[in-house]
C-alpha cells in the first residue's frame, strides 16, 4: 500500500490522489479513503474531490464542532464513523503533517484489529506528507481550504506565514490569523536555528493592502537579518530601516521580537511598541512580560531597544498576540479585554488540552464573543518549551498535545472532558 501509493506520488496531480490512494489502500483491507482538509478558520472540514470522488456522492461539509470527525481531529484519535456493517467498518483516521492537523480521513477497513489501526495511522501520514509537498502549487486545494473568497492582502500573507503548527519534541508552535479571509496588517513568523527558536509577531498600521505589503516587508527584513547572524536588536532596526525606506516614516509596525533558548529555556525579546508577551505555567497563573518598549519600526523615534529575558520552566506556554484580540468589541462594545484573554487561556491549559486545541478554541471564543465581525486583524502565537531534551517522548506527547501512533491523546483520556 505505501510503496504503491509513494510511487504513484512523484507525478501525479492533486486531482488524482484520492483515487489513487483508494486504489493503494485496497491492497490493506481499505477499499474506500476519503479526504476530509479543514479549512482556514478550522471550523469545518471540506471533502477533497476528484477523479472517482464526486461532492454529490459524500458529505462535501462536516463541522468540526459536535461531530464524532471533528473529535478525530481536534484530539488526534483514530474514531469509529459508525457501526460494523458488511463490507467493514469506517473510522475517521486524523490526518497530521507531523504535528499539523490538515483534517482527517473517513476509511473503510474490512477488518477491526490493532494491525489495521496502524495500517490507518501509516495511510494517513503519507497522504499528509504528499499534501504537504502538493499544496504550495494547487489551486484545488486552495480551494478547498477555503469556504469563502480571500481578499488580496489575505491572499499575500497566507502565503508568506510558516505552518500554523510545529512541534520537534522540544517545543510545540501554534498560531492563527482572523479574520482569516480579510485579514491585512498583522503576520507571524517562527524559525528553529540548532537549539534557537525564534518568535515573532508584527502589526502594520492600517487594514488595507498598504498594511498587508508594511507587514511582508518587516516580516523579510527580520528573516534576512536574523539569517545573516543577527541579533534581535539588529533584526528590529533592519525592519525599521526597511520601512523608511520604503514609506518615508508614513508607514509604521509594531512587533515582539523573540528568541528561545531549548538548551536552557531562557527566552530573550525586543518590544517595539507592542502588548508585552504573556507567559502561562502550571495551568495556574499567567503574567505579563515587562520590557521597556522602543518606538514602533519605522516611526524613527530614536528609543533604544533593549533586550530582556525570562526563565522559563518546562510546559510553560508563552503566548504572543495582536491588539485585535483584546479589543475586539462585544456586547455594548465592551472589549474582550486582556483579563478575559489570560483567565480563558488559563482554563483551556489546565483542561490538558494541547497548544493547537486550546488555540483554535481561543480563537473561535474571540469570533463569538465579536459576532464574527472583527474591526481590527487579530493575531496569536503560542509556544509551548517542552524541556531541553528533543525527541517524540512520552512527556513531550502528554504536553504539547501530540499523541503517539496507537495512544490516546492526552486529552481523551479516562476522566478528562472532550
Amino acid at each position: 500500500m505505501l510503496s504503491g501509493l509513494l510511487a504513484d506520488s512523484h507525478l501525479m496531480p492533486v486531482e488524482l490522489l484520492s483515487a489513487k490512494a483508494c486504489e493503494n489502500a485496497s491492497k490493506a483491507g481499505f477499499p474506500r479513503v476519503l479526504i476530509y482538509l479543514g479549512d482556514l478558520q478550522r471550523q469545518v472540514l471540506q471533502l477533497l474531490t476528484g477523479d472517482g470522488v464526486r461532492a454529490e456522492d459524500h458529505q462535501r461539509q462536516l463541522p468540526i464542532q459536535g461531530t464524532v470527525a471533528g473529535r478525530a481531529f481536534q484530539h488526534g484519535q483514530i474514531l469509529p464513523a459508525g457501526p460494523a456493517a458488511e463490507e467493514g467498518r469506517d473510522w475517521w483516521v486524523p490526518l497530521l503533517d507531523g504535528t499539523e492537523r490538515m483534517g482527517v480521513l473517513r476509511v473503510t477497513a474490512v477488518h477491526d484489529d490493532d494491525r489495521a489501526r496502524e495500517d490507518m495511522e501509516r495511510l494517513a501520514s503519507l497522504l499528509a506528507l504528499i499534501l504537504h509537498s502538493k499544496r504550495g502549487n494547487s489551486d484545488l486545494l486552495a480551494r478547498v481550504e477555503r469556504v469563502k473568497p480571500l481578499n488580496v492582502a489575505a491572499e499575500m500573507q497566507w502565503k508568506l506565514m510558516p505552518p500554523r503548527v510545529y512541534a520537534d519534541g522540544r517545543v510545540v508552535i501554534a498560531a492563527a490569523m482572523e479574520p482569516a479571509y480579510q485579514i491585512s496588517g498583522d503576520a507571524f513568523d517562527y524559525a528553529t536555528d540548532g537549539p534557537l527558536v525564534h518568535l515573532s509577531v508584527f502589526d502594520a498600521m492600517g487594514h488595507d493592502t498598504a498594511a498587508g505589503l508594511s507587514a511582508n516587508l518587516a516580516v523579510a527584513a527580520c528573516r534576512n537579518t536574523r539569517r545573516q547572524g543577527g541579533g534581535l536588536v539588529a533584526c528590529g532596526e533592519a525592519v525599521e530601516a526597511a520601512l523608511i525606506e520604503q514609506y518615508d516614516q508614513q508607514r509604521y509596525v509594531t512587533g515582539i521580537l523573540a528568541t528561545l533558548d531549548t538548551r536552557t529555556g531562557m527566552l530573550s525579546w525586543v518590544n517595539r511598541g507592542h502588548h508585552p508577551p504573556v507567559l502561562i505555567r502550571d495551568g495556574r497563573w499567567a503574567t505579563h512580560l515587562q520590557c521597556p518598549p522602543a518606538h514602533p519600526m519605522g516611526t524613527d523615534l530614536g528609543l533604544d531597544s533593549r533586550t530582556c529575558r525570562e526563565q522559563l520552566q518546562p510546559g510553560d506556554r508563552i503566548v504572543l498576540y495582536t491588539d485585535g484580540i483584546t479589543e475586539a468589541g462585544g456586547a455594548a462594545d465592551a472589549r474582550f479585554g486582556i483579563e478575559r484573554f489570560t483567565d480563558f487561556l488559563i482554563r483551556h491549559h489546565a483542561d490538558g488540552l494541547s497548544v493547537p486545541e486550546t488555540l483554535r478554541r481561543v480563537i473561535r471564543a474571540v469570533l463569538e464573543y465579536h459576532d464574527d465581525r472583527l474591526q481590527d486583524d487579530a493575531t496569536v502565537l503560542f509556544c509551548q518549551w517542552l524541556g531541553p531534551r528533543p525527541g517524540p517522548t512520552e512527556e513531550a506527547a502528554d504536553l504539547g498535545g501530540v499523541p503517539e501512533p496507537g495512544r490516546p491523546a492526552a486529552a481523551h483520556r479516562e476522566g478528562s472532558t472532550p
